[in-house]
């Protein structure tokens, strides 16, 4: 869980550029288990739906 929350800051972090923000969640993705993988998808369409669906649904079309 500890790495989850430091995924979860790191993407708060850089938001504001989709590049960034899609590089980040591609290795979040990688390093995470399939449980907080799931947990990450929605807290990440609970927050970030609004400016960067096209980019979730991207990265989370394979899980």
């Amino acid at each position: 869980m500890k790495m989850l929350s430091y995924v979860k800051n790191i993407l708060s972090r850089v938001s504001f550029d989709a590049r960034l923000f899609e590089k980040e969640l591609r290795k979040a993705i990688k390093m995470l288990i399939a449980e907080e993988i799931q947990d990450l998808q929605r807290w990440c369409y609970a927050n970030y739906a609004r400016e960067h669906e096209a980019i979730l649904n991207r990265c989370f079309v394979r899980v």
